[in-house]
């Protein structure tokens, strides 16, 4: 090799690692960006989790009183069958 190939491919060199470190810098963004969607994701699906936690346990009482209102129906219905006899 001639010293005028040489440094051609040693500035070949360095504009390849120019390229390849840009790459790498573009694709760390990339991956950031993706790692911080996934986080307001996590914490968007925590807060629904709870919201839905919160309106189960707040929606547990009404069957209980439809079924204690049926069964006090049953009784008063009874009660007057038996007292009209």
């Amino acid at each position: 090799m001639t010293p005028i190939e040489s440094g051609q491919v040693a500035l070949e060199l360095e504009r390849l690692r120019g390229t390849v470190e840009t790459g790498f810098a573009r694709n760390d963004g990339s991956l950031a960006l993706l790692v911080q969607r996934s986080d307001q994701t996590d914490k968007q699906l925590a807060d629904h989790e709870t919201r839905l936690d919160t309106l189960e346990k707040s929606r547990w009482p009404l069957p209980s009183i439809a079924a204690i209102t049926a069964c006090a129906a049953l009784g008063l219905t009874l009660y007057e069958k038996v007292a009209a006899r």
